[in-house]
């Protein structure tokens, strides 16, 4: 039962760090990644599907993203998307080769990603701690009912503390490593 409780504690921690990962992925750089364009949407036949479902998105180089729709009239309508979005980006149209240049990132502009990332990373902790809280009162629980002695408990108690200050230590790694990117040239 305390071994369900920790495997429990733990896959949702993990889960919470691959969370953030991928809230840090869209998170812009600089440089270009297809991921940039992943929560993009495009009007195609009436309904709304992700642009990686009518286009091929690849990186040309460093600073721009080449992005190949699947059908000559879906040109328009990526381009469109590309603009409504809030990513600042401003298509450009080559026949069926849609190129976006990514501007480098103004001091200002970094600066305000740092305070993003680090709200994300501080939601992720947060996120962590209660993890923990859930774990522990179903440790009491079960002390309550009578089915693990007060040795197990605090034990098991440790073990979470234990996991919990792991995670917390990789989410302060992985802002570390983001905020580098961040504030880099």
């Amino acid at each position: 039962m305390l071994n369900d409780i920790q495997q429990d504690a733990a896959t949702r921690m993990g889960k919470s760090i691959d969370a953030l990962k991928h809230e840090f992925s869209k998170i812009r750089t600089g440089r270009a990644h297809p991921s940039l364009l992943e929560q993009i949407s495009v009007s195609y036949y009436g309904s709304e599907s992700p642009l990686s479902q009518v286009a091929n998105v690849a990186v040309e180089d460093a600073r721009t993203l080449t992005i190949t729709p699947w059908e000559k009239g879906m040109v328009q309508a990526i381009e469109k998307a590309i603009l409504k979005s809030d990513l600042g980006l401003n298509p450009a149209t080559n026949g069926m080769t849609i190129r976006i240049p990514l501007p480098p990132l103004t001091e200002e502009r970094r600066r305000n990603l740092v305070k993003v990332v680090k709200h994300e990373a501080e939601n992720s902790r947060v996120a962590v701690r209660n993890i923990r809280r859930d774990a522990n009162s179903e440790i009491k629980e079960a002390l309550k009912e009578k089915l693990i002695s007060e040795d197990d408990a605090r034990a098991a108690e440790e073990k979470i503390q234990k996991l919990t200050d792991q995670n917390i230590k990789d989410i302060e790694k992985l802002l570390e490593i983001k905020e580098a990117d961040l504030l880099s040239f």
